[in-house]
């Protein structure tokens, strides 16, 4: 009999996150979904391409990230983009806003697919500037040809 091998989690990650933006702490939280989104992710079909997390009243929304379906799955056009809940403790969800009314955006990093439930990785971060991007980039190549050099003379 042949064995099964157990599904790989997937993470569907916002790469373009940490180039766009200056991150502070991640936190981890829920998200509220239904069981076709659910399904989907699992399977890797989503990205969070020019997706963000605002606040409305007391809660906090995922706008703009997009769950696609496939075959099996159908998702209507109009639901794939919807707002989804975020499920957040109430402290965690006080510094998300204090650090909105600061100037800061609230990013979603990672869709975590592993265990039981689908979680979201978030962070509050400032939105870089270009010539910020460019010393990043900048000082990422030194470290490369540094790196490189010491590894040669080894």
């Amino acid at each position: 009999m042949v064995k099964k091998k157990p599904n790989q989690p997937k993470t569907i990650s916002n790469r373009r996150a940490r180039h766009d933006y200056e991150l502070g702490d991640s936190l981890v939280v829920g998200l509220q979904l239904t069981g076709a989104e659910t399904k989907s992710l699992r399977m890797g079909h989503g990205h969070l391409r020019g997706a963000y997390v605002t606040v409305k009243g007391d809660e906090l929304f995922l706008i703009n990230a997009t769950i696609a379906g496939t075959n099996g799955i159908p998702i209507d056009e109009s639901d794939q983009t919807r707002a989804r809940k975020v499920l957040a403790k109430r402290r965690e969800i006080n510094a998300l806003v204090a650090a909105k009314q600061q100037g800061n955006t609230i990013v979603p990093l990672d869709i975590l697919t592993g265990g039981r439930y689908i979680k979201l990785r978030i962070s509050s971060g400032r939105g870089k500037k270009l010539y910020d991007k460019r010393q990043t980039l900048k000082a990422r190549d030194e470290k490369r040809t540094i790196d490189a050099t010491l590894k040669s003379y080894r």
